[in-house]
């Protein structure tokens, strides 16, 4: 990899398991899939690791934040669980099939904060940067590197 990538991640799969060896920079940890669609259960899915990223960087701008304040947060939970929901709101509703990614946060804010103080720590929740870049608009640009 290019200087460019120091900061990359890089996923292996073999040819049979559903088992996927990640790299992120010194670390490496196992992302499998449940027993009953292939895989052997040997780590989360993909989509409990995209919940893990928006939950700790959503409990860490809150830590920042009440730190930065001096506000009494002596800890954050933060319970995220997502589904496919048919959209309400949508042009191709009338469309079989059309649904929606959707991503349930749940907020738990442990110490003696004021109603004020919970009330804006739920909208600083809001503006993590995993959150932002879910919410706005990514572009994933695929190239194929050439065989070797």
């Amino acid at each position: 990899m290019t200087d460019a990538n120091d900061k990359a991640v890089l996923v292996k799969v073999g040819p049979e398991a559903l088992l996927a060896e990640v790299q992120a920079g010194r670390h490496t940890f196992f992302l499998d899939e449940p027993v009953d669609v292939g895989g052997q259960d040997r780590g989360p899915t993909p989509y409990d690791l995209l919940l893990a990223a928006l939950g700790a960087c959503t409990a860490i701008t809150l830590r920042l934040y009440a730190t930065r304040k001096k506000w009494p947060l002596e800890a954050i939970e933060v319970r995220l669980s997502h589904q496919r929901v048919h959209e309400q709101d949508c042009e191709k509703c009338e469309e079989p099939g059309q649904a929606l990614d959707e991503v349930q946060k749940e907020l738990r804010l442990l110490g003696p904060l004021s109603e004020e103080q919970r009330q804006r720590l739920d909208v600083i929740s809001q503006k993590c940067p995993v959150q932002k870049t879910l919410m706005g608009s990514l572009r994933i640009v695929t190239r194929l590197v050439p065989a070797s």
